[in-house]
C-alpha cells in the first residue's frame, strides 16, 4: 500500500494560527548607545560645541567628559561648566551654522 504525504499550504497554517500566534517583530532595544557614541566622537575630536539650555542660554565650549546625568564643558571664556542633561534643550557643532570659532 502506497501512502501519500499530505502537507497543508503555508497560507492554511497562517490562517489556523491566527494573528496572536504568528511571529512578531522583536521590540526595539531600550538603549541604542547613539548618545554615548556622539559624545565620545565629539570629545575625541575636541569639536567646538554650542549647548542650548532649556531657558535659551547658549554655552560654547568643548565637551571634556560625560556621564549618565551630566556633561562637562571646557570653555575658553569663563569657567568650565558641569551641565545637567535635563537642562539641555539641544546641542550642535559650532561650525555647522557658519560661525567662526
Amino acid at each position: 500500500m502506497n501512502r501519500k504525504l499530505i502537507r497543508p499550504s503555508l497560507t492554511d497554517l497562517n490562517d489556523q494560527m491566527g494573528p496572536r500566534q504568528q511571529r512578531k517583530k522583536p521590540a526595539p532595544p531600550e538603549q541604542t548607545n547613539a548618545e554615548n557614541f556622539y559624545y565620545v566622537k565629539q570629545m575625541q575630536t575636541k569639536t567646538p560645541m554650542v549647548v542650548v539650555l532649556t531657558d535659551g542660554e547658549e554655552v560654547r565650549g568643548v565637551i571634556e567628559w560625560y556621564d549618565k546625568n551630566c556633561i562637562k564643558v571646557n570653555r575658553l571664556e569663563g569657567p568650565n561648566l558641569l551641565i545637567y542633561k535635563p537642562s539641555i534643550k539641544y546641542l550642535y557643532k559650532q561650525n555647522e551654522t557658519g560661525e567662526k570659532g
